[in-house]
């Protein structure tokens, strides 16, 4: 399949020093399409949703943000914590819309298992299937996730 324009331009978009420092492939060398269907793949077999997945994290942002005063424990079993940064970032797909600036991070107190997403993340998740690359440092790899939120 050939690229198209506007695949040169994500991909661009999608490595380090474009829209963010260190970028959103990581040490990944496939093409974003790869990265895509492959983690579709893992959706698939894990019986997960992309909706279903930003849904989770959203709720897991939202009551952590809401708390102002450090983290919080949510439904008896997650630990949370959102820490704010100034600014907004726009999706690299050319996505409509800006995202703030933030971490959450979330501990499953049964488990033990950490997570830490940002605003952006939950966005590229749900409208674009992305997960991240291979390295990237905000990389949510589909398996974990379960584990951890469901």
């Amino acid at each position: 399949m050939k690229e198209t324009p506007q695949d040169k331009k994500i991909m661009k978009n999608l490595m380090p020093g474009q829209m963010s420092i260190e970028g959103f492939v990581g040490k990944d060398a496939r093409h974003f399409n790869q990265i895509i269907y492959s983690d579709r793949v893992k959706l698939d077999n894990l019986d997960l949703t992309t909706k279903m997945i930003a849904d989770r994290l959203q709720y897991f942002t939202d009551a952590a943000f809401e708390s102002y005063d450090g983290s919080i424990i949510i439904d008896a079993k997650y630990e949370v914590d959102y820490e704010s940064f100034r600014g907004k970032l726009i999706c690299p797909f050319s996505h409509l819309g800006v995202y703030r600036k933030g971490l959450i991070k979330l501990k499953n107190l049964d488990n033990g298992i950490e997570l830490s997403w940002t605003p952006l993340n939950i966005h590229m998740i749900k409208e674009h299937c992305f997960f991240e690359g291979f390295g990237s440092i905000h990389r949510l790899e589909p398996k974990i996730i379960k584990e951890a939120l469901f």
